[in-house]
């Protein structure tokens, strides 16, 4: 212990929000595992053939034989449910993967060069951040057509100005760090220093922004797909099951439960994913 003191108290009063962002992100870690787990084995786990029809199972309450109840053609629930997530998170990840992969060299570059260059860079961005993100996504879905790949490119295309903004705000103070100007000084390319200094330090904010969004990539799929414009039968999506169980609520509220927890179970795994992120890779955000 030092002769102040000082420096044991403020580990001490570290450990606990230390603590609970590595607890944030082994939580969502761990559920956002047993999802993708419970997706890739969806074969495997799924007790029925999700498209099957049985009419003697109209509206079948949870039983020993379909342990989640059965929808209005006599389907599996829990099957359907089972198939259903992999699409949602299949189109959730794939459209943050591909705004990430063309927003991160945008926003590198505008933060990076600034004047002119982020001009022609942000403007455009900006166009589209105004826009809003459903519009967006039913004008490229009316444009294009219905279907996951679809909207999995429309929610991309949304998301794409949001990162690039903070791939940029990241960009702008890491160029001005001591290490950034002395391998300037050293003759270091504005490529090679971009890509060895820049980047590194300015991908964290990204991250943390990019496992948020995701959770809501997710929810707006099973919206797209609940207004019929996103994943179509006879393909299982939780947005259109859903959609499909709004008509019998009272009658069998399974059909509403079931993919309403699937969503919010995948959509908290992402969160609380970012949120340990952003505790971990942020100090101030520990400190809060």
């Amino acid at each position: 212990m030092s002769v102040t003191g000082l420096p044991d108290v403020v580990a001490v009063a570290a450990r606990p929000p230390a603590r609970r962002a590595r607890t944030s992100l082994m939580i969502g870690l761990v559920l956002l595992g047993i999802l993708v787990l419970v997706a890739i084995l969806a074969p495997v786990l799924a007790p029925h053939d999700p498209d099957a029809v049985d009419p003697n199972r109209v509206l079948a309450a949870p039983d020993g034989s379909y342990l989640l109840g059965a929808d209005d053609f006599g389907r599996d629930v829990l099957s359907r449910t089972i198939f259903a997530l992999r699409v949602s998170l299949l189109v959730a990840v794939s459209s943050v993967v591909v705004a990430t992969l063309v927003a991160v060299p945008l926003g590198l570059v505008a933060g990076y060069f600034g004047g002119w260059v982020d001009t022609l860079v942000s403007r455009p961005l900006d166009m589209i951040l105004v826009l809003p993100a459903l519009l967006l996504a039913l004008s490229l879905i009316t444009i294009l057509g219905p279907g996951s790949t679809v909207a999995a490119l429309a929610i991309a295309v949304i998301y794409l100005p949001i990162l690039a903004r903070v791939m940029r705000a990241s960009t702008l103070v890491t160029s001005q760090q001591d290490y950034v100007l002395a391998a300037r000084a050293r003759g270091s390319g504005h490529v090679a220093t971009m890509v060895r200094h820049v980047l590194p330090n300015s991908i964290g904010p990204v991250a943390v922004q990019g496992s948020v969004l995701t959770g809501f990539a997710l929810q707006l799929e099973a919206a797209l797909s609940f207004l019929g414009l996103g994943t179509q039968p006879p393909t299982p999506s939780l947005g259109g099951m859903l959609a499909d169980g709004r008509d019998v609520l009272s009658l069998a509220p399974w059909l509403e439960i079931v993919p309403g927890v699937a969503i919010a179970l995948a959509v908290l795994s992402f969160l609380l994913i970012g949120d340990g992120l952003r505790r971990t890779l942020d100090p101030d955000g520990v400190a809060s």
